[in-house]
């Protein structure tokens, strides 16, 4: 394999800052947390490139959230997000400054970036992963072990394996990565970053989509990684109609009603509501898992709850293998029994 680019040239984690109408999205902190993690493994710094119009004002919490630089790009084309000149944005801040790794959030607007990007500065891109780590890579052709390489994980052939995926011979090494997935720091007060103004010139063509108007409308749907408590209901739950059980005791604990992939493939609840690897990735106080197996694939999407509860009729069901409380039995009568001892709990405290 012949590598024309000279990798030496490459240095430093960056990570796109999604802003939305000048506010930072959530994920540009959860990157921010990982790529200190891996910048310590390289012994390089982390920098935040942040694209829009009158956003140079956000550069301080990127620093608090762990950046050591904060690249801008200031332009009245990146007022509202456009697929071109967010592109022809980034891909020249690639080229000038030369990451080693870049990182983008697996939103609407980084899935729709990333792979853009990724052809126009000719390296590839991992998409939708859920664990970064540097590492040593074996060429299987080669046999060559190259060190220090990002080793980016993700979910493969619909969540059923999961593939290590890196790209030794090119820079920068880009990954999209999940919300929810890595965990951001707890905010340095105060701390400041250096800031880069750059701006790469920018000429619209038939490329630029003109847009006409913004409509804004609230979803009425609930973001399930957001919840402290989440009871998280499986195939076992039998029907679409069992999950008021769910629900009836989500709604004694404050909680929210989540599930995993076959309660969605059956159409029993919405994909927004679904935990595992082809769905979200949760951290809440105290997980209820109720008539779940636990298949790695849905394990890796709560496992870093605080509290597992499970409850399953089958004693051998790998969820109790990571449960801190398990209820061996049939759901249809523990969880109203649990619903109502809790409501009797709640309302002598009250």
């Amino acid at each position: 394999m012949v590598n024309r680019m000279n990798l030496e040239a490459y240095k430093g984690v960056f990570v796109f800052a999604q802003q939305v109408d000048g506010e930072v999205s959530g994920i540009a902190y959860e990157l921010l947390g990982k790529a200190k993690d891996l910048a310590k493994d390289l012994n390089a710094e982390v920098t935040a490139v942040l694209l829009g119009y009158g956003v140079k004002g956000l550069a301080d919490s990127l620093a608090e959230y762990g950046a050591d630089k904060v690249i801008v790009v200031d332009d009245k084309e990146l007022e509202v997000y456009r697929t071109e000149p967010y592109a022809h944005a980034l891909a020249s801040v690639i080229n000038e400054y030369k990451p080693e790794i870049m990182l983008v959030g697996a939103t609407a607007i980084g899935r729709d970036l990333g792979p853009r990007v990724s052809a126009r500065v000719a390296t590839g891109l991992t998409a939708d992963c859920t664990v970064l780590e540097i590492g040593d890579f074996t060429d299987n052709m080669t046999k060559k072990t190259i060190p220090n390489q990002l080793l980016m994980t993700r979910p493969a052939f619909g969540g059923n394996t999961i593939a290590t995926i890196a790209c030794p011979y090119n820079r920068p090494q880009m990954a999209t990565v999940r919300a929810g997935v890595m965990q951001k720091i707890d905010p340095i007060k105060g701390a400041k970053a250096e800031v880069i103004e750059y701006n790469p010139g920018f000429t619209p063509d038939n490329k630029y989509v003109e847009i006409l108007d913004v409509v804004k409308s609230v979803a009425d749907t609930v973001d399930i990684a957001d919840a402290k408590i989440l009871v998280s209901g499986g195939r076992g739950v039998g029907s679409e109609e069992n999950f008021k059980l769910l629900q009836d005791l989500a709604d004694v604990l404050g909680g929210t009603v989540s599930c995993s992939r076959a309660v969605v493939e059956n159409g029993w609840l919405p994909v927004e509501r679904q935990v595992g690897q082809t769905g979200k990735t949760v951290r809440p106080n105290v997980y209820f898992a109720i008539g779940i197996s636990g298949a790695i694939q849905h394990v890796a999407g709560m496992e870093e709850s605080d509290i597992i509860v499970a409850i399953n009729k089958d004693e051998t069901a790998p969820i109790f293998d990571v449960a801190d409380y398990g209820l061996v039995g049939d759901l249809n009568k523990i969880v109203p029994q649990l619903t109502e001892m809790l409501k009797a709990e709640l309302a002598e405290k009250n």
